[in-house]
């Protein structure tokens, strides 16, 4: 399996390239297509799908929190809701609420996409390859890491007459 980042090969079966140290767990179910979309929720045991939330949700929400605040007003001057008016506030602002959060998730949203811009180019030019040759794979860093493990240290002794 090679990685898609630096292109080493892997073990079959490896996490992380021993390279670059990239995650390449999903890389085989990728390949065979077997990838899941983004995982719902799971709350208490039961599966909760989130909807794709839009502009229009987000102001008739917020538009149905304003109606409810003002039917809430018109009742608390009359005779008919003068003892219940208060309980109207309830959806008034829950509606609002919703509707405020849920136009500041899809702005949110676009402003990460916008941000997701795809690179120009490479920051240094890569040398032209010759697509005939192989390439020597590159060292991986525990395999540098395991032999500076194996050369020992000089180790420096104190005698009594270094010490005055």
């Amino acid at each position: 399996m090679f990685c898609p980042k630096c292109a080493t090969q892997n073990l079959d079966g490896a996490s992380f390239c021993r390279t670059c140290g990239a995650n390449i767990s999903l890389v085989p179910q990728a390949l065979t297509g077997q990838i899941a979309n983004a995982p719902d929720e799971e709350i208490d045991g039961r599966r909760r799908h989130r909807k794709e939330v839009t502009l229009d949700q987000a102001f008739k929400k917020a538009f149905m929190g304003i109606a409810f605040l003002l039917i809430a007003i018109v009742l608390s001057r009359s005779a008919v809701g003068e003892a219940w008016w208060f309980w109207m506030l309830l959806p008034a602002f829950s509606l609002m609420g919703t509707g405020i959060a849920q136009y500041i998730r899809v702005r949110e949203k676009e402003k990460r996409t916008s941000l997701q811009a795809p690179p120009v180019g490479r920051a240094f030019p890569e040398r032209p390859r010759n697509m005939d040759e192989l390439m020597p794979p590159a060292s991986s860093v525990t395999e540098g890491t395991t032999r500076h493990l194996g050369v020992e240290a000089p180790t420096r002794h104190l005698d009594q007459s270094e010490s005055k």
